[in-house]
């Protein structure tokens, strides 16, 4: 899984200044927020009320705008401890509530935009296959299983007790930062190694291989709907590089140097500063999300959502149809 140690070099190591991120992360997260929860509570009402009649597309796009949520409802929590200059004051419980939520939502959306991919992949290259095996109920499947499987890590980690951490000169609280050697051994280890592997790297494959397939096979269609399916595409492709790929390849590289196969220090600070900026990005997946969204529908108007960012008025909905690649 994405790493659970958000701020830590090794041991025998002096970290870099972090003073930057007392503003950096209040003003990424305050940005996902304003932009990303309209957004993604826009579309998982479109996607999940709306849309008729419902698909396996939809039923992806609906889970992946909830995931997006749920990231979105911690980042008052991180703001604070960020603003508060890294001191948690919210109590040991909800810390690691709130931690391991931002984690596994983050893993929920890559895996999310991995089965959107499998989904385009069939319906292009497969489309016999495809009409054949569409019904809702098989991606509802894969969500509940997604889900299920993120609910289980979760409750182990909550329920494995308190995060041991290094002593803090300042004598502040820390979440999920400045975590023990002991932390690591006995409990990071294996969710780190899990997460990055499962949940982070093989997304990032499937994404990675199977569009450039899809792109090749219906970039000669000229349809409009194959033109919407070109967008999906890219769009997906866009925010994996962006957002995701960045923090996985960072996270790589701060296991190996917990493995010591990596020991200089100055790799060690900059694998830090790395990791800083790449958690940052991770989270601004959130803003660009609803573009998704609004490149895979083919009749939703927008407009009330812009009027409600711009104007504050309201108009009257429109029935939506989904992408019907």
């Amino acid at each position: 899984m994405q790493s659970f140690i958000m701020n830590e070099t090794d041991d025998s190591c002096s970290p870099p200044s972090v003073e930057y991120q007392y503003s950096l992360f209040p003003v990424v997260y305050i940005l996902a927020l304003v932009v990303g929860l309209p957004g993604n509570l826009a579309a998982l009402f479109v996607f999940t009320f709306k849309i008729t009649p419902r698909t396996a597309f939809s039923v992806f796009i609906s889970n992946l705008a909830l995931a997006d949520i749920v990231i979105l409802c911690t980042l008052p929590f991180r703001i604070h401890y960020h603003l508060n200059r890294d001191d948690w004051v919210f109590g040991d419980v909800a810390c690691r509530i709130t931690g391991v939520l931002f984690v596994s939502n983050n893993y929920m959306s890559i895996c999310l935009m991995a089965c959107i991919c499998v989904d385009r992949y069939m319906a292009t290259v497969h489309p016999h296959t495809y009409q054949r095996q569409r019904r809702p109920w098989c991606s509802l499947a894969v969500c509940v299983a997604l889900w299920c499987i993120a609910g289980v890590l979760m409750l182990v980690f909550v329920l494995l007790g308190p995060l041991k951490t290094n002593v803090n000169q300042f004598e502040r609280h820390s979440c999920f930062e400045n975590l023990s050697k002991h932390e690591w051994d006995t409990r990071l280890k294996v969710y780190n190694l899990l997460g990055l592997i499962l949940f982070s790297l093989l997304p990032d494959l499937v994404i990675l291989v199977c569009y450039p397939l899809v792109v090749r096979r219906i970039s000669m269609i000229r349809t409009n709907t194959a033109q919407r399916a070109l967008r999906v595409i890219y769009t997906i492709l866009a925010i994996t590089l962006l957002c995701f790929l960045p923090n996985h390849v960072a996270n790589l590289l701060y296991l190996l140097q917990r493995m010591d196969v990596i020991k200089s220090c100055s790799s060690a600070n900059r694998i830090f500063e790395a990791r800083r900026v790449t958690m940052a990005l991770v989270t601004l997946n959130t803003c660009l999300d609803p573009v998704l969204y609004y490149v895979t529908t083919s009749h939703f108007k927008w407009r009330l959502l812009k009027m409600t960012w711009l104007c504050g008025r309201e108009e009257s909905s429109e029935r939506t149809e989904p992408v019907d690649l």
